[in-house]
């Protein structure tokens, strides 16, 4: 994602106007501020985090249902959900910055926010190091780009430390699972994905064109996987996931690699993600373990 950002100090002369803010968001479209946004909803839960994280929660003046993170977000007034927004109470909050996350929300919506004369900048990370860029830039967007400069430096730096622990073990062919009815999954672009890569794991559909594809059992039995790892609606393993022991044979039930970690630290773009891969390449560090005939690495 590139980041164009523009001071515009020469052209234009009153104080206020000197802070202007361009930036290109997700979609390759440019963001137009007179001013660093004090007004600011978020459309997304983990959109909200990440304002949060970029030092300018103090900002926020509305959020989506299921923006619970950081503590303090439960008390901001609620503007709808994320793929149905409540556009009257958006508006009746004066904003003047909406932030959007381009797989989830509508483009039917952001284009009536447009039509209100709200700006909207899309969001979407792929990437651990777009997490990053994220944050840094919400702060500039926001005005606070020294908080999130230093979020986001923090940020690639405990990435990094990773990195160097698990770059070079022996892969683990895995199977995320989303979610057991419909049974779905993650392709090879999905942010799950990278943080899969980051630890060693092969995603053993990667390959699908979807970004969060349906599959079905016998795709999951034919593929084989050393492990599942599987997230849910909270901080409770599924007892979906124990269903898989109906076949024995699968290499991630015989060896008993059935695995949860809680999906606000890998299915929202933010920080925690981080939280996550921790757990993931503890996991898959176990999966490791336990082959036959192979010694962990």
């Amino acid at each position: 994602m590139r980041i164009v950002l523009a001071w515009l100090l020469l052209a234009l002369a009153s104080p206020a106007s000197a802070q202007a803010v361009t930036l290109e968001d997700a979609n390759g479209q440019a963001v137009v501020l007179a001013a660093p946004a004090r007004r600011i909803v978020s459309l997304a839960p983990h959109v909200t985090e990440l304002v949060y994280a970029a030092g300018a929660g103090g900002q926020l003046v509305g959020v989506v249902s299921f923006s619970d993170y950081p503590p303090a977000a439960a008390e901001l007034p609620r503007i709808g959900s994320y793929n149905a927004l409540d556009l009257e109470a958006v508006a009746a909050l004066h904003p003047d910055l909406a932030v959007a996350w381009r797989s989830g929300n509508r483009e039917a919506h952001l284009q009536r926010l447009r039509a209100l004369g709200i700006p909207v900048f899309v969001s979407e990370a792929r990437s651990l190091e777009e997490v990053a860029t994220s944050i840094e830039q919400i702060g500039m967007l926001a005005g606070t780009g020294e908080s999130a400069a230093a979020a986001a430096g923090a940020f690639r730096a405990r990435h990094a430390a990773l990195r160097a622990g698990y770059q070079g073990k022996v892969p683990v062919r895995m199977f995320y699972q989303v979610w057991n009815d419909p049974l779905m999954t993650i392709n090879g672009e999905h942010l799950i994905s990278a943080v899969i890569r980051l630890c060693g794991g092969e995603n053993v559909f990667a390959d699908l064109r979807q970004l969060a594809p349906k599959v079905n059992e016998e795709a999951v039995l034919a593929a084989d996987p050393e492990a599942i790892v599987a997230s849910g609606m909270d901080q409770a393993r599924p007892e979906w996931l124990d269903g898989w022991r109906r076949w024995p044979g699968l290499a991630a039930v015989a060896r008993d690699n059935l695995f949860f970690i809680p999906p606000d630290l890998l299915q929202r773009h933010t920080p925690r993600v981080l939280d996550g891969a921790e757990q993931l390449c503890r996991q898959l560090d176990i999966a490791r373990s336990r082959r036959p005939h192979v010694a962990a690495d």
